[in-house]
């Protein structure tokens, strides 16, 4: 120490004042960093700000095109039609969207019943073999302690004479048995805890669907899509109602106030009918089953066929009969089927 301060010119008086300086030098690297990471915190929220504050400004903008085109007795009827047919889209995308989950929640159940069944089948099988072998313990303590029980009448039955004579090769022998039966209790108390394990044991958790589950339930989902699609397509309702999530409200002119008023009886008309956008078991399934036998893949390990490969509309009738069409509705995201689609 002596040395070292010879070195940096400190006396030894002086080196109550340079560890003072020392941890002055160290607080002020942390301020320094405390101060970094404020001023990071800092600019953060001031970008944050300025999104909302542009976010605002969009949003004012908006508000005052709304207004303009109400102001406006050629337009404000073609901004009603805009919103109801907004509104009716949104049903028919919350119709596909609970189609979609009720279906992956059962394809998930039925996964996740058959990991159940086959992990409650091997545990029932190992705690069936672990009660075997308990009984089989259970059993041979029983000979054991019926030994020793016999071992000590006969003992009992002998002379004086005869005891006195035995007396050592009968104590070894039951000190033998009584090894013995403690050694089976011990085992099976073992035993019975392994048992008591296998029965407490947790269920394991559901794996996610495979590939195939996952492509089988998305053609469910298309031919749902296609059933909307075709339930609607009179009057061009489901392509007047896809527009109107593209398009914001102005970029569509509907047309004269009378024009108007035909979309939206046509709308409330239709929108009645949502609820009847349903079809036998077997119907879906045959649509599914078209889509299937054409759809193409990127890879084994997509769920998502390409767009251009289901791009095929297959209106089909209660007897079986199929009329072809062509409508990319992944492709244009008919009713967000995009988000619908398991992956």
């Amino acid at each position: 120490m002596a040395s070292l301060t010879a070195i940096l010119g400190i006396s030894e008086g002086d080196s109550g004042d340079s560890d003072k300086l020392l941890e002055l030098y160290r607080n002020r690297a942390e301020l320094k960093k405390d101060f970094d990471s404020l001023r990071d915190d800092t600019q953060k929220l001031q970008d944050q700000i300025k999104d909302q504050v542009g976010e605002a400004a969009r949003l004012q903008q908006k508000l005052e095109h709304l207004e303009d085109l109400l102001l406006d007795p050629d337009w404000a009827y073609n901004v009603i039609v805009y919103y109801q047919l907004r509104a009716f889209n949104l049903r028919c995308v919350n119709q596909l969207a609970h189609f979609a989950e009720q279906l992956k929640q059962n394809s998930e159940q039925q996964q996740y019943g058959k990991v159940i069944d086959a992990w409650q089948d091997e545990r029932d099988e190992e705690a069936q073999a672990m009660q075997a072998r308990i009984s089989e313990h259970q059993a041979q303590l029983q000979t054991l302690k019926d030994q020793f029980q016999a071992e000590q009448q006969r003992y009992s039955s002998m002379s004086s004479f005869a005891r006195f004579l035995r007396k050592r090769s009968v104590r070894k022998t039951l000190d033998r048995i009584a090894s013995q039966v403690e050694a089976t209790r011990s085992r099976e108390a073992e035993l019975l805890a392994e048992l008591e394990e296998i029965r407490s044991r947790e269920a394991p958790d559901t794996e996610g669907l495979d590939i195939a589950t996952k492509r089988s339930i998305n053609f469910m989902i298309l031919a749902f899509t296609q059933q909307i699609y075709v339930h609607f397509a009179a009057d061009n309702l489901a392509g007047l109602a896809q527009e109107s999530s593209d398009k914001s409200v102005g970029a569509i002119n509907y047309g004269t106030r009378k024009e108007c008023e035909d979309i939206l009886d046509i709308v409330r008309e239709r929108a009645a009918s949502m609820d009847d956008v349903t079809e036998f078991a077997g119907i879906l399934k045959q649509r599914a089953q078209l889509i299937a036998e054409n759809a193409l893949f990127n890879s084994d390990g997509d769920a998502v066929p390409v767009p251009g490969s289901v791009s095929t509309v297959y209106e089909i009738d209660q007897n079986g009969g199929v009329k072809e069409k062509d409508a990319n509705l992944i492709g244009e995201n008919y009713w967000d089927v995009a988000r619908a689609l398991s992956r």
